[in-house]
């Protein structure tokens, strides 16, 4: 497969900006016949004869847009037909024109062009509609489940109509939710209403991202094991990117959030901030300037001339692959007497990653961040800190303290003032679940209740938007444990760290074919197809977390945690450490592609022969962006699992992290490098003065890329939270509040003891009471039981009366 070579460092984009060729699924699954210019692999398209001969020989480049519309009319009537294998024929006969007519075209710009224009055509027939009602049957479909849970082994012929289906609708998604500049107007309205169209509950009272949910529990609880779980992932992943947005989006709707909420802009564009980072090594210590005078005085070249930091990143941008191979050969018999103490530092050790020249942007490029000189992060604060920095600073000028007092903000830096505001909305949240009458009274401006979040006080109810990460986790909430478990399942069979297990599920189902390879080229061809299908399953799942968690997050900081401590209790921490517990440069240098079969290369060139050769010498890049995606978006996420929990952070020492982590750091990539210092710096505290004092050089890298704190004392061990830590109590105290708000926000009976009562006896008595429908036959009945046979001592109503 080929992911756009961007700019790495522009990492945030490649989540926005995959290339369609990701979809193209069905490579490789037939063998190469010689004599053929175009690839044999989807020769089956060129027999797809009446998109062709329906308009009596001539090109479908050549027709017009009516043309075109009627013809794809026929097939969506066609679509409809009884008979199987007619439906599969149709189905490959869309699949053809949404792959570009690649047989009419001469150029890869030329099937990128017409692919764009027939999926909007297609989409705009109502295409994805029908697909959708076809994908439902084929779900529903009893008999094809228990033929496969039968089958001693699953292979590609058993999933070919879900896998033609899928692949059209990721073909419309990804193409149609990526913009360009010379889009027409017709276009962008079309992606407007197709967005909100997946992102509604429009499928069965669902979105549809919640379907495909559905589908990957189906697989993993093997009541569906033929399901080609790589191509549900994968628009899985690109469904909720496109509904929800990803990270320029998330950081826009940050941006508006914090108007609507009156508080100050954030002080940086994070986005902007990592781009501008560099992966570079720190200064050299003074145990390796004596090392490298030792050595030169023996005559031996030293590991790294002693130059200015700014002249060697210099270098190695320029020239990172430079005599890489003979600087490892040498590196491995001097690893033993370098670093401090015997340590060796992965900071100064290997290359840095630097991204190919980029392509031709899709958007217009956005301006580099402009920082001032020192620390690129600007510091930020909790409330935990504010008490103690204003218990210290009273006591210190005062003479006397203030207790809990936050609102006195005297003297003051100004990133103080902004938290304490932001605060105030997680005390509303608090009182809330503490005082539920507050959604039928008037609120008291000491709660500084954000005007935004406004109240149904007259039906005792949140105002609560409905966007489309409300929707989906209204949908997932239900089934949510099963759903993270499904994912992680998914994750650990497709780790590399992973061992075959026969209780374990069958990923590979998509990608065997029925009949094993006999030759070595086969066997080597099937053996790179395997690696890249996890690779891409990987990919997908760790991307599909990582924006559920931030898009949660934003939404309502409980429908986060809840995810979270779902993946917590699934035991996601020890899973991505095993995941980093590899040779991870190995990992990310992987060349697990085939360029010449990469599409559409594949079908606008001539094929060359392939060799085994050729298959193991690779594409020519230097390692797998890929691969490196993966890695980066599993920090990520274990950095937000980790943040601020104090008992999971001992989880990571309990673990032993330290050293996987350590490792990861060889990689010098500026924001894979960064995640990793953030997880280190989270326990450095409880790693002992040893270890500090053994790791200086990776202590120095916190502290020049990581954000810092006030009161912040991470390399210290100093601070309180160093104690005995209950992971249960601390699991359950979040889980009861999570609890709460979604009884008190998603429980329509909860409220109903809070409503008003009506206390006047003519408004009672003139409300319409809505009865059953068999009542009218049996009121007489209930009449003669409810009030004649029973006595009434009308005396004692009189008294009661009085």
């Amino acid at each position: 497969m080929s992911t756009k070579r961007g700019e790495l460092t522009s990492y945030f984009n490649s989540i926005d900006h995959e290339v369609l060729q990701e979809s193209q699924e069905l490579r490789r699954t037939s063998s190469e016949s010689q004599g053929h210019t175009k690839s044999p692999r989807l020769t089956w398209s060129l027999s797809l004869c009446p998109c062709l001969s329906a308009v009596r020989g001539r090109r479908w480049i050549e027709l017009g847009q009516e043309q075109q519309k009627a013809y794809v009319m026929r097939l969506l009537d066609a679509l409809e037909v009884t008979d199987r294998d007619k439906r599969l024929k149709v189905a490959r006969a869309i699949l053809y024109l949404a792959q570009g007519v690649f047989d009419e075209c001469d150029t890869d710009a030329d099937v990128i062009h017409w692919s764009r224009h027939n999926v909007f055509l297609l989409y705009d027939m109502g295409i994805f509609t029908a697909l959708l009602e076809l994908l439902s049957m084929e779900m529903d479909n009893n008999q094809a489940c228990s033929s496969a849970v039968r089958k001693p082994a699953i292979s590609l012929a058993d999933s070919t109509e879900l896998r033609v289906l899928l692949s059209i609708m990721y073909l419309m998604v990804e193409t149609i939710r990526l913009q360009t500049e010379d889009d027409r107007p017709e276009w962008r309205t079309a992606r407007e209403a197709f967005k909100t169209e997946l992102g509604s509950p429009l499928y069965n009272g669902e979105p549809f991202a919640l379907l495909l949910f559905t589908m990957v529990t189906k697989f993993c609880s093997m009541n569906a094991p033929h399901f080609p779980m790589k191509k549900v992932l994968l628009l899985l992943w690109k469904t909720i990117l496109f509904t929800m947005g990803g990270f320029e989006e998330l950081q826009e709707m940050k941006v508006r959030g914090r108007e609507r909420l009156s508080l100050p802009p954030l002080p940086e564009d994070s986005i902007k901030v990592v781009r501008s980072m560099r992966a570079a090594s720190p200064p050299a210590s003074a145990m390796e300037l004596i090392e490298q005078q030792q050595q030169a005085k023996r005559g031996r070249r030293s590991r790294r001339p002693l130059v200015k930091q700014d002249s060697l990143d210099t270098y190695n941008e320029r020239d990172p692959f430079k005599n890489d191979d003979a600087r490892d050969e040498e590196e491995d018999g001097e690893e033993a007497d370098s670093g401090i103490e015997g340590e060796v530092d992965p900071l100064d050790s290997d290359v840095i990653i630097q991204p190919p020249p980029p392509p031709p942007p899709l958007r217009p490029p956005t301006e580099r961040a402009s920082l001032p000189k020192g620390l690129p992060w600007a510091p930020k604060v909790r409330e935990k800190d504010i008490e103690q920095f204003l218990e210290t600073s009273r006591i210190k000028f005062i003479g006397f303290t203030l207790g809990n007092d936050t609102e006195t903000l005297v003297g003051l830096p100004r990133p103080i003032h902004e938290s304490v505001k932001t605060l105030k909305q997680v005390r509303r949240e608090i009182c809330l679940i503490i005082y539920p009458l507050l959604l039928l009274l008037s609120i008291p401006p000491s709660l500084s209740i954000p005007p935004s979040l406004s109240l149904h006080q007259h039906q005792g109810e949140e105002d609560v938007d409905e966007t489309p990460t409300e929707i989906l986790y209204l949908g997932m909430l239900p089934n949510l444990s099963q759903y993270v478990i499904a994912l992680l399942k998914l994750l650990l069979a497709a780790a590399p760290t992973s061992k075959a297990k026969t209780d374990s599920i069958n990923i590979l189902a998509d990608v065997l074919p029925e009949e094993m390879p006999i030759t070595v080229l086969q066997s080597m061809k099937l053996g790179i197809d395997v690696n890249r299908h996890k690779e891409i399953i990987v990919k997908a799942i760790s991307a599909l977390l990582l924006l559920l968690l931030k898009h949660l997050k934003l939404n309502h900081i409980y429908q986060f945690e809840i995810v979270s401590q779902h993946l917590v209790f699934a035991n996601c921490i020890p899973l991505i450490l095993k995941f980093f517990n590899q040779n991870i440069l190995s990992y990310i240098s992987a060349k697990n592609s085939i360029c010449v079969l990469d599409f559409p290369h594949c079908v606008v060139h001539e094929m060359p022969e392939l060799t085994a050769e050729s298959l193991e010498a690779g594409d020519r890049n230097q390692f797998c962006w890929r691969n490196l995606f993966s890695c980066i978006n599993l920090l990520r996420i274990l950095n937000k699992l980790t943040k601020w929990k104090h008992s999971r952070t001992m989880m990571l020492v309990v673990f032993k992290s330290a050293p996987i982590l350590k490792r990861a750091l060889k990689v010098k990539q500026a924001m894979m490098q960064l995640y990793v210092l953030k997880l280190l710096k989270i326990q450095t505290k409880y790693l002992g003065r040893q270890w500090r004092k053994s790791n200086m050089k990776t202590m120095s890298a916190i502290y020049q890329k990581v954000r810092h704190r006030l009161n912040d004392d991470w390399a210290y061990g100093n601070d309180i939270d160093a104690r005995p830590w209950d992971f249960q109590a601390e699991e359950c105290a979040l889980r009861e509040s999570i609890e709460k708000f979604n009884s008190r926000r998603y429980d329509k009976n909860q409220n109903g003891e809070f409503a008003p009562v009506d206390n006047c006896l003519q408004s009672v008595l003139g409300q319409r009471v809505e009865l059953p429908e068999d009542f009218h036959y049996s009121y007489e009945m209930w009449l003669e039981r409810e009030v004649f046979s029973q006595p009434i001592q009308w005396e004692g109503l009189l008294q009661q009366a009085q």
